[in-house]
């Protein structure tokens, strides 16, 4: 069977399959998400930028958040702020992530679609993420998409490394 494949902007009735999937891939579950939005935060997030999901068969398999430094600068998110003194970008840049594919999508390019559809959506501008130092799935996932590190920062008694990417 073909598996029908939908990148698009998620929209406020998309809010649920986002949780839901966030919540699946918390490290309480087993999975590598650093931190958990509220639907409060991510509907913010929604009004500011395009958040990024794939679809798979109706079901939201993967996500990828966006937040403006404005948005950003508004909130105290204490390990973005911790990113943000190790290394802030430029003036126009924005926090890419968290990003997240269910774990039975995981391997077949959905984050690099999302990730494909995000650069169309907001091209010339650098998008700044962190990734736990530890986590080479990640880490090599990123670097195949012609990110590259430019930081590091310790948080939580844990390393992260921090990317960087400016396409036009």
């Amino acid at each position: 069977m073909t598996e029908s494949i939908l990148i698009k902007i998620a929209a406020l009735n998309d809010l649920d399959g986002i949780i839901k999937l966030q919540t699946a891939n918390q490290i309480s579950h087993g999975g590598t998400l650093s931190g958990q939005l509220t639907a409060d935060q991510i509907q913010e997030m929604m009004t500011d930028m395009p958040q990024i999901i794939a679809v798979v068969n109706n079901e939201i398999a993967g996500f990828l958040l966006t937040t403006s430094q404005s948005v950003n600068n508004k909130r105290k998110v204490p390990i973005v702020d911790a990113m943000s003194a190790s290394y802030s970008g430029s003036e126009d840049s924005y926090i890419y992530g968290p990003i997240c594919v269910s774990q039975n999508q995981r391997g077949k390019g959905l984050a690099q679609l999302m990730f494909k559809e995000l650069l169309r959506l907001e091209p010339n501008r650098e998008g700044i993420l962190f990734i736990k130092s530890d986590n080479e799935a990640s880490l090599k996932a990123h670097e195949k998409m012609g990110m590259h590190k430019v930081s590091s920062f310790r948080f939580n008694d844990a390393n992260f490394d921090i990317f960087t990417y400016l396409f036009p």
